[in-house]
């Protein structure tokens, strides 16, 4: 990724309602919860979205066994930079080619669609509808019952992050970023455009929600805070180089990081950041974040390019235990399931360790690369290889 050099504030821009190859023709109103929740009703058996809820926390209400098992593992054979998503026990992921998979608990395949085109983006699973960003700058909505496209809405740059979803006002909304350097928000329903913003440069993560208001980093280096119900963007922060990553909210709090190696925290309350302060700052030039923090009730867990996994804490701001991983760190970002948290390396390694004090409980050899986040439902957690080999444990 290019080093970003345009930093400014978001621009709205209003333009007229539209529709862009709607193939709908009986399409049931979306009811998915608009605040730091799992947006579905499939509770436990789901993980619809990246990172689990709509902040983005990385963090899962799942017990794991200390030593788990591999109980299968489905090999499609195709490149992916998607991280699997979950909706009621059936595995969801994007190649990179533009084929959609979905594998059931057992293992099998149950669902499979070809959108012909590039996608790195991870989709979001909103009532049987997966919505997902590609390459070619479409974001698209296909039916999981129909296996059919429902519409596409066109961009002007590619789309590699997975869209949130939120509110608009009163309307159920997809928020998403792309690389042609706005922030949009669509109608769920039917793919019209409801308002986008324009930002300094490319927004390669994905938004994070905080009860209405989105937030989200870009490659200008700043984070911005837009409120759903007004449509106003309504504060901004510059930090100190641009931001690979995602934001992860929990609660009144934002943490983020930047490609220099520091990390903050900001309080934010009702769209307007009260406070911000440096948790972390920058070390040595190879200590760049560009993973998505997982965060707990009191710790914030964060992988570094330098290998390691630092356990901070969130009030204190000190670092409790790190661990050092056997590879580097790469795009995948930790997952926390109460007392054990989850890592990956690119060199294949997954471990599994105690979140009190980063002690290693288990660890498995996938035998390839792992850039994608991991995903936990009800007892199980599942990793997925950047060859396209789904690993479920449990």
């Amino acid at each position: 990724m290019r080093h970003c050099t345009s930093c400014r504030a978001f621009t709205v821009v209003n333009l007229p309602m539209h529709i862009v190859s709607v193939c709908l023709t009986a399409f049931l109103a979306l009811g998915c919860t608009s605040g730091v929740g799992r947006p579905d009703e499939a509770g436990a058996h789901s993980w619809p979205i990246f990172r689990g809820d709509a902040g983005l926390r990385g963090s899962a209400d799942v017990h794991l066994p200390d030593r788990p098992s591999l109980r299968w593992a489905y090999r499609s054979g195709a490149r992916t930079a998607s991280s699997p998503v979950v909706y009621r026990q059936t595995v969801y992921w994007a190649d990179k080619r533009g084929r959609i998979y979905g594998i059931d608990a057992e293992g099998r395949s149950v669902f499979s669609y070809d959108f012909a085109t590039a996608m790195d983006a991870t989709p979001l699973i909103c009532d049987s509808v997966l919505y997902v960003g590609r390459i070619d700058g479409f974001m698209s909505a296909l039916s999981l019952a129909r296996a059919d496209t429902l519409w596409n809405f066109e961009t002007m740059g590619q789309i590699s992050a997975s869209p949130n979803a939120g509110r608009f006002h009163d309307v159920d909304a997809l928020v998403f970023g792309s690389y042609d350097n706005y922030l949009y928000c669509l109608d769920r329903q039917g793919g019209h455009l409801l308002r986008r913003y324009e930002s300094g440069y490319y927004i390669n993560g994905a938004v994070a929600l905080q009860g209405h208001c989105y937030i989200s980093g870009g490659c200008d280096a700043w984070l911005r805070i837009v409120n759903g119900e007004s449509g106003v963007a309504t504060d901004s922060l510059a930090l100190d180089t641009y931001i690979p990553a995602s934001p992860a909210v929990d609660g009144h709090d934002c943490y983020i990081a930047d490609h220099a190696g520091n990390v903050y925290h900001l309080d934010i309350r009702d769209g307007r950041i009260r406070s911000h302060r440096k948790m972390v700052a920058a070390g040595s030039a190879d200590a760049a974040f560009v993973s998505v923090p997982a965060v707990s009730d009191n710790t914030l867990y964060i992988l570094s390019d330098d290998r390691h996994l630092y356990a901070i804490g969130r009030r204190t701001g000190q670092t409790r235990w790190r661990y050092f991983q056997k590879g580097a760190s790469g795009e995948s970002s930790p997952l926390v399931c109460r007392d054990k948290v989850i890592v990956c390396t690119r060199t294949g390694i997954v471990s599994l360790l105690r979140a009190a004090d980063g002690a290693l409980l288990w660890e498995y050899d996938a035998g390839e690369a792992i850039t994608a986040s991991p995903a936990a439902i009800h007892g199980r957690f599942y990793i997925l290889t950047a060859k396209g080999t789904l690993l479920c444990f449990g």
